[in-house]
């Protein structure tokens, strides 16, 4: 299926993304880091032929979409931009939101913002609620996440982009591992190749855990993205995911809302949709066929 690109202007921010065209109900797929909107390949036109209208933005900061005029990169701000793109697109109470990684908390907070616009959420790599906050008291989970520290440091400015952007690449490997990542990577570069735009990718990290901008008009919006969605929620994480360990992962389903389940993906790291696409595809067309 050919992908056209679309753009869209979501508030100040001018946000590109791939899609399959038609006049189903919106899909909306969020990337994470460090991926783009061609992470979803696999996924989007099997959406397209179970009669959807898929859509994959190129998140904020990520080219071909815009930077922030205001630098803000806080989650709150992907969840408004989730839901500004529903507006956009002429999205309606049928649609769905997919995310993964940073992806997944904007599909959650997106889902609490305006749950009269998504009827089910899917989310992949990063757990929904509280999993994340307490995962940062385990030590193995902090070994894992020890780049998202150095990011705050400006040493990452200069280290990161080092032989075209070989830092990224050993990211991949390490959290996908085996996973062939050269033609993901080459998206990557394209979208993280200049110095304003990895800067923006960093700048999530930042807004996170260190002193990046944030927008106190975003306060509701940021607490949206730590809250568990009331829509049935389907959660993917891989087995083998190098990023956030499946322990982390695991203790989601005593949590979930009515109609949700949890599924630990075999044979997959933290890029499950790339890894295990026939697997991954066929749980989330299943899930969003159940109601």
């Amino acid at each position: 299926m050919l992908l056209t690109e679309g753009r869209a202007t979501v508030g100040d921010i001018e946000l590109a993304y791939l899609d399959t065209g038609g006049d189903g109900p919106l899909a909306l797929c969020l990337h994470g880091f460090p991926d783009t909107a061609w992470g979803w390949r696999h996924l989007l036109p099997e959406l397209a032929d179970a009669g959807y209208r898929a859509v994959a933005p190129f998140m904020r900061g990520y080219a071909p979409s815009g930077l922030a005029p205001d630098g803000v990169y806080q989650t709150g701000a992907l969840a408004s931009d989730a839901v500004g793109l529903h507006e956009a697109l002429g999205g309606d109470a049928d649609a769905v939101v997919i995310g993964h990684d940073w992806g997944a908390p904007a599909a959650y907070g997106a889902a609490n913002l305006a749950p009269d616009r998504f009827r089910r959420v899917v989310g992949a790599a990063v757990p929904p609620g509280g999993a994340m906050a307490r995962a940062f008291l385990d030590p193995a989970q902090l070994r894992r996440s020890w780049y998202m520290f150095f990011f705050q440091h400006p040493l990452a400015d200069a280290v990161v982009p080092m032989d075209d952007l070989a830092f990224i690449g050993g990211l991949w490997d390490d959290w996908s591992p085996g996973y062939d990542h050269a033609e993901d990577l080459a998206h990557v570069r394209d979208a993280l190749g200049d110095p304003a735009h990895l800067a923006a990718a960093l700048g999530y990290y930042r807004a996170t855990l260190g002193d990046g901008p944030r927008d106190p008009s975003l306060d509701e919006a940021q607490a949206a993205t730590g809250r568990l969605p009331d829509q049935p929620l389907l959660y993917l994480h891989g087995v083998d995911d190098g990023c956030v360990g499946i322990d982390v992962a695991t203790s989601v389903s005593s949590e979930l809302p009515d109609g949700s389940r949890m599924v630990a993906v075999d044979g997959a790291g933290h890029f499950l949709q790339l890894e295990q696409p026939t697997i991954v595809n066929e749980l989330v067309l299943s899930f969003l066929a159940e109601g």
